[in-house]
């Protein structure tokens, strides 16, 4: 049987990557997918790099249309990042016919029920293993291994650069500035570390793993995105002393409010118990929680990014569409996990609906009646205290930390309190809150 021919859009890390892999690991991936696979073509803007790297062995050209217009090309690998031209290449080249392999999570995020549309027409197939949490099959688990379950709720350390500055912040005690700097001398984080530090690279990621989890079209413009940039190293300590870890979370979860069913889609920093094995991914890591109705908790961990783990996930994507590529596409695995025309259009909840648990500082005057006066605001409330911890004051100082953990209860029966906190005149400044999930 003649191979699979593969043209590569995007030589760079992962690009080249894959081109080592697949080369390396060639004889091994031909007796798994039943035939070969070649990369034959390649794009790339700096031809002679391209050139180097693939070693002179396969059509380099600078156009990325020429692939995906490339009659003899079966399979177009996108790997170039970015919206626009990403998008226009990959529709291309389902127009023309091709299968498509993407690691590219914004695409999809955003743009991603149209892509998935015009492949099921066209009866083609876009795989995407790569595009969450590196080389760890996280999309093949939900999408195929769980699918006997209802999958109640997923919780994901997805973005290694911010999972390395946490662990910076807590081992160390660096301050949010100098982790950040540290991490980009090490080459974990961009010189522009925007996507990363405030959650849009997360909120992406776990947009994707929603859709497949609950059988929603894919709907990053209405998960609630906040990141790490704001957040102090005090609280770090504060919540290891009340055994917690804190770590940005990516959270998709099924919900009932007044009756109704709804789905939060939410990345921010959470507290998490310190015993969970989720709370102990440290690094540049990558971990996904799971829970399904029928299976309980899985946990799936490793390394979330680098050129051969998302070279790893990239080929297993090709090798899957080799293996199907002569299958009636009726009876192929649907690109969300979801039949399309049973795929359901659930509620995303506003912030304000959703339900947890939290941790409030405080900087007070240390004075009596102060601890009165917030406990019955909390109470007014209708939120309950979990835990508490008063700090003595410094000496010298008139004025202390309380922090205090909440039990559950809706985000904006919390920021009502929190706008009564700030205004007694005991309280310094602004009250700082942050999410607790206990994942049990």
């Amino acid at each position: 049987m003649n191979p699979i021919k593969v043209g590569l859009l995007g030589v760079g890390n992962v690009g080249s990557g894959t081109f080592n892999v697949l080369q390396r690991n060639q004889e091994e991936i031909r007796r798994r997918a039943g035939r070969g696979i070649e990369i034959t073509m390649v794009s790339a803007r700096n031809t002679e790099r391209a050139r180097a790297r693939t070693g002179g062995s396969v059509q380099v050209v600078a156009d990325p249309f020429e692939v995906v217009n490339n009659p003899d090309i079966d399979i177009v690998v996108e790997l170039i990042g970015g919206y626009d031209l990403a998008k226009q290449l990959v529709l291309q080249a389902i127009a023309n016919g091709k299968h498509v392999v993407t690691a590219n999570k914004a695409l999809l995020a955003v743009h991603g029920n149209e892509i998935f549309a015009a492949a099921q027409e066209k009866g083609v197939m876009v795989a995407f293993e790569a595009a969450v949490a590196g080389g760890i099959p996280i999309i093949k688990a939900l999408r195929e291994g769980l699918t006997a379950n209802r999958i109640e709720w997923l919780a994901g350390i997805i973005n290694g650069t911010t999972n390395f500055i946490l662990s910076e912040m807590r081992d160390k005690g660096l301050d949010f500035g100098t982790a950040l700097k540290q991490a980009q001398e090490l080459g974990y984080a961009e010189a522009d570390p925007t996507f990363d530090i405030e959650g849009v690279d997360a909120a992406h990621k776990v947009t994707i793993m929603s859709a497949i989890a609950f059988g929603i079209p894919v709907q990053f413009d209405k998960a609630y995105v906040e990141g790490i940039s704001k957040l102090d190293a005090i609280d770090i300590r504060y919540a290891e002393q009340l055994g917690y870890r804190i770590k940005l979370l990516g959270i998709a979860k099924r919900a009932v409010v007044n009756g109704t069913e709804g789905i939060e889609l939410r990345v921010h920093p959470t507290l998490i118990p310190s015993k969970r094995l989720i709370a102990n991914v440290e690094g540049a890591m990558n971990a996904v929680l799971v829970q399904g109705d029928a299976i309980g908790a899985t946990m799936y961990y490793g390394k979330g990014a680098g050129a051969e783990p998302t070279a790893s996930a990239v080929i297993a994507d090709l090798v899957d569409i080799t293996r199907l590529a002569t299958a009636d596409p009726e009876h192929r695995v649907p690109h969300l996990a979801f039949q399309p025309n049973e795929m359901t259009d659930i509620e995303i909840l506003p912030m304000s609906e959703v339900t947890t648990s939290y941790y409030l500082r405080m900087h007070v005057a240390d004075r009596p009646g102060v601890l009165a006066d917030l406990t019955r605001i909390l109470a007014d409330a209708t939120i309950s205290i979990d835990a508490m911890l008063q700090k003595e004051p410094a000496e010298n100082e008139s004025h202390t930390d309380i922090i205090m953990l909440t039990h559950q209860t809706q985000e904006k029966n919390v920021e009502a309190a929190i706008l009564k906190m700030e205004a007694l005149p005991s309280v310094v400044g602004s009250v700082t809150k942050i999410r607790l999930e206990n994942l049990s």
